[in-house]
């Protein structure tokens, strides 16, 4: 691997995601086509306590791209972890030139993913957390969309105080150096962000890198985004 190469690990995590996994990895594939040919990449998605097509789509869709692991763990943090530990498995070069991008089944990245966190990863910076965006808020009461936009704080420059597992970003040195993801059914990716502080890591928050993600009322981990979004209905209806 000479000097200006790096490896790139895509994870994610899915349980139940027949319907818009493939939109997903679609998304995933158009990103990787992107990074230059001396970069190399490779896709983890972890199939975890799925009883729909989740895995079939993904073995379908991933042969000579990555990998398809099947796991029981129930946890979102805990899959997190094991996709993380296949992914640095099935890499042997240095991790100070190995980025790891994750993001969810449910989510659609776009074309420039990678180019831009990479180009972030190249300046020094450790870690980054993005932002997201909301495919539909068909499911939604109206209102809902105003309130979430009204409420989903981008400082002007840039930064912001998010922290979305869906769209998050670190070099493998600096992740195995923090402990990397913890067995946390939610809040995750929030654990391993304040971590991150406590051992130096150069962190960045940025609105520039956006993925989208489910608007669906009901979601795959406790308390987490679909629950957050469906407060603003609880509001809405007060």
């Amino acid at each position: 691997m000479n000097r200006s190469s790096w490896h790139v690990a895509v994870l994610i995590p899915a349980r139940n995601e027949e319907e818009l996994l493939p939109r997903c990895l679609n998304s995933v594939l158009a990103a990787c086509s992107l990074l230059p040919p001396s970069f190399t990449s490779d896709i983890v998605v972890a199939c975890d306590s799925s009883t729909d097509l989740t895995l079939e789509i993904a073995e379908r869709i991933l042969p000579g791209h990555g990998t398809v692991i099947t796991t029981q763990a129930g946890v979102v943090g805990h899959v997190r972890g094991i996709a993380t530990r296949v992914a640095l498995k099935r890499y042997s070069g240095p991790l100070q030139r190995c980025w790891l991008a994750n993001t969810d089944a449910d989510c659609c990245v776009p074309k420039k993913w990678l180019v831009d966190q990479l180009a972030l990863a190249q300046r020094g910076v450790d870690t980054l957390a993005g932002i997201i965006d909301v495919d539909s808020f068909e499911e939604h009461d109206p209102g809902v969309e105003t309130r979430f936009r009204d409420s989903y704080l981008i400082h002007d420059d840039g930064s912001h105080p998010h922290v979305h597992g869906a769209n998050f970003g670190i070099r493998a040195d600096a992740y195995l150096r923090c402990g990397g993801w913890r067995e946390l059914a939610t809040g995750e990716d929030h654990d391993l962000w304040n971590r991150l502080r406590s051992v130096c890591s150069r962190r960045c928050s940025t609105a520039r890198i956006k993925v989208l993600t489910s608007g669906r009322r009901i979601g795959r981990a406790p308390a987490g985004f679909a629950d957050a979004l469906s407060a603003h209905d609880e509001a809405v209806a007060c």
